[in-house]
């Protein structure tokens, strides 16, 4: 067994159809894993162990009766934002607390047709408000590579699972970067597919017209085959995309030889550390070396997507938020009466980085200052879809670096909101396009901290960027699990 941290899927997949191993031996083997190492890491908020072994066992007698599938018997952590029918869904907040989901979400149904396995909850920022992980409400998850260190947020638990090996594969949410940023902070592959690519249907909202679903994952290949496994149009989710979803895995391995590659000069600007500026550029001169072609393009209204997001993300979460007063979901506080029930509920459910942003959203939306704020916040958000659809007339894909830093120190941004939220400067423009994004990991910085390389593409183009990715994974052959995890 002490490979199987460095297979794949489709290699997994070829054991578990020789009969080499068992889904009931590789779930005991992420089990105990978890819990082995993650009273270090604090990756999970909940195992379903009982759950997890009957999915299993199923998973075994359907291989024993001749069925095939790349999800059959994978263990898998789920970030704990999908509702799945019985299980308790927090959304990492104490609001939702005891919240038991009626209903599997369509990314969980699909996977449950595939007959994956449930190991347990992943931890994650309150209702993916955060770059760090330190806003749940439960427990701040450490970063593998470095345990006094931040995994990155929101899907940190997700993140910080897959590096540390307690689990094969996990999802994750990205609204503003938070699948790519802690990909990148833990040195795995997270993609962020093209708005509408895969149904938000049972997903915890938190920002409606951002918020995406896409797999985190230890290599390429299996970032690939989970994306196709939840990929496709589903009319319970009104911005679903009706497009077919295409084999995947059928780009990796191909050239990449005439590739136009853009690279924007707002991207390399100060501030961004130098370990990460060599290890980006290294990465680049590999693609050039293996056939591609470096374009100079340029994102002029980059500067101002930072500002836009945090006008258009809090004043969706204000509304998406107002459903949590007491009366439906979760936890309740009682008052003299329903003003003061609803007052006292939000007040003790909600966490501080929560709370800061329904006000600025409630303050942007506010009558008089709609027009001055969310109206030119949606203005400004067509000039930066513009400046990609320009600069896609230039260039195939378009590569950046994920985050200016490596994982910075616990508790180091914590009362700087606003530095905590520049960490996503370069992940944000994506979002507010609707574009697909990824991280893959391109290197280490002298302290042996992962980098990760930013490729984004055209929408619905995410075989191509899979196609990128493997061409550089295969040739920076950068480690996916710390050493101190390899026991």
């Amino acid at each position: 067994m002490e490979n199987i941290l460095d297979m794949n899927i489709m290699e997994l997949r070829g054991l578990l159809k020789n009969g080499k191993i068992s889904s009931v031996e590789l779930t005991r083997f992420y089990l105990d894993r978890v819990k082995k190492h993650d009273q270090a890491v604090q990756a999970y908020l909940r195992l379903t162990e009982e759950a997890a072994m009957e999915m299993a066992r199923e998973a075994d007698r359907r291989i024993k009766e001749g069925e095939e599938g790349p999800l059959l018997g994978i263990p898998f952590g789920i970030k704990d934002i999908f509702c799945a029918k019985g299980l308790e869904t927090t959304c990492g907040s104490q609001i939702l607390k005891g919240f038991v989901a009626p209903y599997d979400g369509t990314v969980i149904k699909k996977l449950k047709e595939r007959h994956y396995v449930h190991l347990g909850r992943v931890n994650m920022d309150e209702f993916a408000m955060g770059s760090s992980t330190e806003n749940s409400s439960y427990q701040t998850t450490r970063n593998p590579w470095d345990l006094e260190r931040i995994p990155g947020g929101s899907s940190g638990g997700s993140a910080a699972a897959v590096a540390a090996g307690l689990c094969v594969a996990s999802l994750g949410t990205d609204t503003g970067g938070s699948i790519r940023q802690p990909a990148s902070l833990c040195g795995v592959v997270g993609m962020k597919p093209t708005y509408g690519r895969v149904s938000r249907y049972g997903l915890v909202a938190f920002a409606s017209s951002l918020d995406q679903i896409g797999p985190l994952a230890r290599n390429v290949t299996d970032c690939a085959v989970v994306l196709e496994a939840i990929a496709g149009y589903d009319p319970m989710d009104s911005t679903s995309i009706p497009q077919p979803v295409p084999d995947y895995t059928q780009y990796l391995g191909k050239e990449i030889k005439g590739m136009k590659i853009g690279i924007p000069k707002e991207y390399m600007i100060e501030g961004i550390e130098p370990d990460v500026k060599q290890a980006v550029a290294e990465s680049l001169s590999c693609l050039e070396g293996l056939g591609a072609t470096l374009v100079d393009i340029s994102l002029p209204h980059t500067e101002y997507a930072v500002a836009t997001y945090y006008i258009i993300c809090t004043a969706e979460a204000s509304s998406n938020l107002a459903r949590y007063d007491g009366v439906k979901y979760g936890m309740r506080v009682e008052g003299k009466d329903i003003i003061d029930m609803y007052k006292k509920t939000r007040m003790k459910g909600f966490g501080k980085e929560v709370k800061r942003r329904i006000i600025l959203g409630t303050y942007v939306l506010s009558s008089g200052y709609y027009d001055a704020y969310y109206g030119k916040a949606g203005k400004v958000r067509t000039l930066i879809r513009k400046d990609f659809e320009d600069a896609f007339a230039q260039c195939d894909i378009i590569a950046t670096p994920v985050s200016p830093t490596t994982a910075f120190k616990i508790g180091e941004k914590v009362e700087d909101p606003l530095q905590m939220y520049l960490s996503d400067i370069f992940t944000i423009p994506v979002n507010l396009a609707g574009l697909p994004g990824m991280s893959v990991p391109c290197g280490l910085d002298r302290a042996g901290l992962p980098v990760g390389l930013q490729i984004i593409g055209k929408p619905l183009d995410e075989g191509r960027m899979l196609q990128t990715a493997f061409a550089l994974e295969k040739e920076r052959k950068v480690k996916s699990v710390p050493d101190r995890f390899r026991s």
